[in-house]
């Protein structure tokens, strides 16, 4: 595992934006899956109910939107941090599918951001204070991983 990117141990050698494009598609079949009252439910005690983690995923696009524009824009920046816990402290009741529109718009536009980025944007660097030095790159390929976690996660519920 990666220090930079946590995640990387999901991506397999799969191409990140592959796994960006099909994430909403596939957060919207496992919703329908697992269905409106088992997506409000956390599946254990101090664990994120189905509608908190998409929540969750809404807000992480808006952290790696900002992250990947300052990247861009600005020579070397230093991102902040965020404390996960703190930010899903205003997700209880939030319906699931008002987090998964949220989540598909933002990606849509953090796609078309990375897409359309020169060839020489993967090498940009920003400094996360708690990781170190990461490219432009090593962003998209943790939004990736972290969506892979999550829909693995999902996943599970939704079989169970």
């Amino acid at each position: 595992m990666s220090a930079l990117n946590p995640y990387a141990k999901y991506l397999d050698g799969h191409k990140p934006e592959t796994i960006l494009a099909a994430t909403a598609h596939e957060l919207a079949a496992l919703l329908a899956a697992i269905g409106d009252e088992k997506a409000a439910m956390a599946p254990a005690p101090g664990k994120w109910s189905p509608a908190e983690v998409i929540c969750h995923l809404a807000d992480c696009e808006i952290v790696f939107a900002f992250r990947l524009r300052q990247t861009l824009a600005e020579d070397g920046p230093t991102i902040q941090p965020f404390d996960q816990d703190r930010w899903a402290a205003t997700y209880v009741g939030v319906p699931a599918a008002l987090a998964l529109e949220a989540f598909r718009a933002l990606r849509e536009w953090n796609l078309r951001l990375i897409t359309t980025a020169p060839p020489q944007a993967a090498q940009r660097t920003m400094t996360h204070p708690e990781r170190g030095t990461m490219t432009f790159l090593t962003v998209v390929e943790t939004m990736a991983g972290h969506d892979l976690n999550h829909l693995e996660q999902l996943r599970r519920i939704a079989a169970a």
